[in-house]
């Protein structure tokens, strides 16, 4: 049989490991996110930039007559 000390002690470690365990889930999501929006502040005006680029050049080159 297990020790009443013993076993005390192995649940306080267990609900440690668990409180850590949720702590990097947390974190795990929250860096997820944050790379999940960068990548989309980024990409994201990479490809409106051709158009934009395109029709501001376009703008640019009536108004000076070309």
């Amino acid at each position: 049989m297990i020790d009443p000390e013993l076993k005390q002690e192995l649940d306080r470690l267990n609900a440690k490991v668990d409180a850590a365990f949720q702590s990097a889930e947390k974190t795990r999501k929250y860096i997820l996110w944050t790379i999940v929006g960068s990548v989309l502040l980024i990409v994201i005006p990479l490809l409106i930039l051709p158009f934009a680029a395109g029709s501001l050049l376009s703008s640019y080159s009536t108004a000076l007559g070309f």
